[in-house]
């Protein structure tokens, strides 16, 4: 009987689906239609014939599709492909040189105490305060010194310049938010300093790695100032100096060639798109971790 008045007496639950509910997906989805037109109207145009493109008023949708623009851009300087090679090189290089010293400054800065650490900590996150104009003639001077203007390691190592002071900030917090009590197990089983970090830190930190990673890749792979300032020769060009040479229609003078731009956003926006949706766990758990601590 008890239980039975209890449940009479109980407030009625809500539907599964109540206004409130539905109001809430509402929003969701008009905001991801907000942020996701965009993006679906360049590959739309992209395979739509020029003269749909500058058709009055435009169409949504291409009457007949078309790979001409993605076939053109071939024809743009030294062709689409050595675009694509040289910014894989410089990617890969700005990548494997940012995990590198973000972990390992991360590590010595979150778990080792030395003298003016945090002042060297604070001197480290200082250059996200200067802007890249500021410092571009120094790095230009130091590159030249070093023989690595107008190649693409040399530009690299403007990239990681650039991420190091981030990626050691977020590695640091990644590796403070790990139980010490882990660390010094492990040191008393006989575990040195190396293997520690190897083989028990790094898959603890995971999220924190890939979280530096996918930042490298974004940043080196759409930076268009820096390249076009530290790179001389055409055959050494990245793939943003593509969208600054296919925005020119060689048909008509101070025109713009539509199709062929939005054809070279297309091919460099679907690597970021993949790997965000493929790594957006790890990035949002990376960003966040050590926060509570």
């Amino acid at each position: 009987m008890a239980s039975a008045a209890g449940t009479i007496g109980a407030p009625p639950r809500r539907g599964r689906w109540s206004p409130g509910l539905i109001a809430f997906y509402a929003a969701c989805v008009t905001l991801a239609a907000v942020f996701l037109f965009p993006l679906a109207w360049t590959f739309v145009t992209s395979l739509k014939p020029t003269a749909e493109i500058v058709a009055t008023p435009p169409s949504w949708l291409p009457r007949r599709l078309t790979l001409e623009h993605y076939r053109g851009l071939d024809e743009v300087g030294q062709g689409i492909v050595r675009y694509i090679s040289n910014s894989v090189v410089t990617v890969l290089y700005t990548i494997v040189g940012t995990l590198i010293l973000s972990t390992l400054a991360g590590y010595g800065f979150a778990r080792f105490g030395f003298w003016g650490k945090n002042a060297l900590f604070v001197m480290m996150l200082a250059p996200l305060m200067i802007p890249f104009q500021a410092i571009m003639i120094p790095l230009f001077l130091v590159l030249r010194e070093l023989n690595l203007n107008n190649s693409l390691l040399g530009l690299s190592m403007i990239y990681i310049t650039a991420q190091l002071p981030f990626g050691t900030f977020v590695m640091r917090n990644a590796f403070a938010s790990v139980p010490r009590e882990i660390e010094e197990a492990a040191l008393l089983d006989g575990c040195g300093q190396i293997r520690l970090l190897f083989q028990m830190m790094l898959p603890l930190v995971i999220p924190g790695i890939v979280t530096i990673g996918l930042f490298a890749f974004f940043a080196s792979w759409n930076e268009l100032y820096a390249a076009l300032i530290y790179l001389t020769d055409e055959e050494k060009y990245t793939l943003p100096l593509l969208l600054a040479a296919a925005r020119s229609n060689p048909g008509l003078f101070g025109g713009t060639n539509w199709g062929g731009l939005q054809a070279s956003v297309a091919i460099t926006m679907l690597p970021c798109l993949l790997l965000f949706v493929a790594l957006q766990r790890y990035y949002v758990s990376g960003l966040s971790s050590g926060a509570v601590k």
